[in-house]
């Protein structure tokens, strides 16, 4: 339970264990990085082996826990895997962050069958596996928390993003809901993020672009692109006590696009 009179200078994650998937770069990097500022063990897994493993040595190196593990987020097996290994290391999980994601953008006529699969097994496959095998680890412990990240495209339909991509976030939407209901009887939180325009390697093709950048730029109330911290900062509040009475719900960080 939240407490108010926390101590100041404690972390907000002090004690927890945290897992997270596709934290080699970009928004899953910057919620490693900052879990591990807050307290948190953090269990660092992606298919990027030396990007991942830099990350965890950056995060060793400021005196922080940190351990990279090879993930391959589509399949059982591995998620099975990562789960043993989280408690084996660090003695429990209470903390899974589902961040793994691509986006192939592509008309519906132009895009093909194993595209399809491929940003529905990323994107939404592994949300599921990744909570499936947290949820017996997170009972053991007592409860736990689950921030599945999807996005505003899993809210709104986007003619740029590609059906694909749009069809696995509002799987991922529904999905966090369903966990919610099922798992608090176990003390387990389960709640989503909806990042817009974040500036990541995945909008390369925007932010590379300085046309296409600023007609972007136009279309956000708040007038720039976020950053990837920005998202770790909400992903952090609904994984924390902070978000102690919170379950079931999705939490917009788009610069105020959908509000429109």
């Amino acid at each position: 339970r939240h407490d108010i009179h926390k101590e100041a200078d404690m972390g907000r994650l002090d004690g927890r264990v945290a897992l997270i998937s596709g934290a080699a770069k970009g928004q899953g990097a910057a919620e490693a990085r900052l879990f591990a500022r807050e307290g948190a063990s953090v269990v660092l897994s992606d298919i990027l082996d030396a990007e991942g493993e830099k990350v965890a040595e950056e995060i060793r190196a400021i005196g922080g826990s940190g351990l990279y593990i090879h993930l391959d987020a589509t399949r059982e097996v591995e998620w099975h895997e990562a789960v043993q290994r989280t408690v084996a290391s660090y003695g429990k999980l209470d903390i899974l962050i589902n961040n793994a994601g691509i986006v192939i953008r592509s008309g519906i006529e132009e895009t093909s069958e194993a595209d399809w699969d491929r940003v529905m097994a990323v994107n939404a496959k592994s949300a599921f596996l990744g909570t499936k095998h947290a949820i017996p680890a997170m009972r053991q412990a007592g409860g736990g928390a689950i921030v599945n990240v999807s996005s505003t495209g899993g809210l709104a339909a986007s003619a740029t993003l590609g059906a694909p991509y749009s069809a696995s976030k509002a799987a991922v939407h529904l999905l966090t809901k369903t966990t919610a209901l099922q798992h608090a009887k176990d003390n387990i939180r389960c709640n989503s993020v909806h990042p817009g325009p974040i500036a990541t390697e995945m909008l390369e093709a925007i932010t590379s672009n300085p046309e296409l950048l600023a007609e972007y730029r136009r279309r956000i109330p708040l007038g720039r692109l976020g950053e990837a911290g920005e998202v770790a900062a909400a992903v952090l509040f609904l994984a924390s006590d902070d978000a102690s009475f919170i379950t079931g719900t999705e939490l917009v960080i788009d610069g105020g696009m959908l509000a429109q």
